[in-house]
């Protein structure tokens, strides 16, 4: 009976000093394409990504997640009217660290990605893919709490990604590189 109490109380001294370490945060974002994705002109873009965190430390957390990006195009050496998505993962760290006794914190984040590419025509047909490669990502902003488990985290993200598309029987080298507004909403648990 003692043994019993004895891991009782140990497994709530645990998840006691464990609580608030790890996060869940889902982030929309508008895309802005930096330079030109070969010779196509993408659109403004938009996309959504899920994170989970673990703070390991005071002011660092190491995240992974999924994130669907998408853009498009009126006229490519494609075609007319695609769209060119880019999904898959990411992996990284976080610092997030206060501003004073202001409530707010800034962020600051980077890591990897493993995406891919995948362009579409107007009937929805995938005709290239570039399949999955690395690429990395940087970001700044800011985490604004709202309660104790809540946070409102908008940042700016720098995202790269080189890959080669294959259609057909050629490989067409691309370069997306763009800038992510974005909005996320952080669940402490």
């Amino acid at each position: 009976m003692h043994l019993y109490l004895i891991f009782f109380l140990f497994f709530v001294a645990l998840s006691t000093h464990a609580q608030n370490r790890w996060s869940l945060t889902l982030r929309p974002a508008v895309d802005l394409a930096t330079r030109n994705l070969g010779t196509t002109e993408l659109n403004t873009g938009f996309g959504i990504e899920g994170t989970f965190s673990y703070r390991f430390m005071p002011h660092l957390s190491a995240f992974t997640g999924w994130g669907w990006n998408k853009f498009s195009a009126d006229q490519s050496s494609l075609g007319n009217k695609l769209d060119f998505e880019e999904t898959g993962y990411t992996l990284g760290l976080l610092f997030i660290h206060p501003i004073t006794n202001s409530g707010i914190q800034f962020l600051l984040g980077g890591g990897g990605i493993y995406k891919h590419l995948e362009v579409e025509n107007n009937t929805g047909e995938i005709i290239a893919d570039s399949g999955h490669g690395l690429g990395w990502q940087v970001e700044g902003g800011l985490s604004v709490g709202l309660g104790n488990k809540f946070s409102l985290m908008p940042s700016i993200r720098y995202q790269a990604l080189s890959r080669e598309l294959k259609l057909n029987t050629s490989n067409i080298p691309v370069d997306l590189n763009y800038i992510s507004l974005g909005l996320g909403l952080s669940w402490r648990f």
